[in-house]
């Protein structure tokens, strides 16, 4: 299990500059992870700002979730706490098969201190599949490049730039946009990934 503070700028990107951006850095590692998302029903975790997944990969799989961050260090980038907890893969496989899941380890702790009336009612509610590629970017700092498809199959790409030093990613993220003709606005920047889930949902 680790549980950290996770601070990260977070831009969708067109096809066209995912793609510029991948072929210009060293590739440092490059995978495909599966997301399973949860909630209640009544969009408990949705309300409190909350978000809880099981992510499957080749060799192994985890259960994450992200909670407000109850003491931020910085206002400019997504800040929230991350916690995760490690899974077999069969373990994780025979949850997301499960009609509601009850978390177990310190997710399943923290599910049982902050809402235990909730805890019986999650299930999956939507999915995605993202290719995963980090990358050495910018002033020696790593850059995250996602490919993802949802249930209708749309697919977006998004760059991400997560550090403990807000200045670096700020730094960082200007030289990209300028070097890749990008810029952040409203509509491409800190876009949830559940929410994109969710807006292309199709059948689970």
């Amino acid at each position: 299990m680790s549980k950290h503070r996770e601070i990260e700028a977070k831009t969708l990107l067109s096809k066209e500059v995912y793609q510029k951006i991948t072929n210009s850095f060293q590739v440092k590692n490059n995978f495909i992870q599966e997301n399973y998302y949860f909630d209640t029903p009544k969009d408990f975790l949705k309300k409190h700002n909350i978000s809880l997944r099981i992510r499957i990969y080749a060799d192994h799989a985890e259960q994450t979730m992200k909670v407000p961050d109850p003491n931020p260090v910085q206002k400019n980038f997504h800040e929230v706490i991350e916690i995760n907890d490690n899974l077999t893969r069969e373990k994780a496989k025979e949850l997301i098969e499960q009609k509601h899941v009850i978390f177990q380890g310190n997710i399943g702790e923290y599910i049982t201190n902050h809402f235990t009336s909730e805890q019986n009612k999650l299930s999956i509610f939507t999915w995605s599949k993202t290719r995963r590629i980090l990358m050495n970017g910018p002033e020696n700092c790593e850059l995250t490049l996602d490919a993802t498809s949802y249930p209708d199959s749309y697919k977006d790409y998004e760059l991400e730039i997560e550090n403990t030093n807000p200045t670096l990613i700020q730094k960082v993220q200007q030289i990209l946009e300028k070097d890749f003709n990008f810029t952040q606005t409203a509509d491409n920047t800190n876009q949830n990934k559940i929410a994109r889930a969710s807006a292309h949902k199709n059948t689970i």
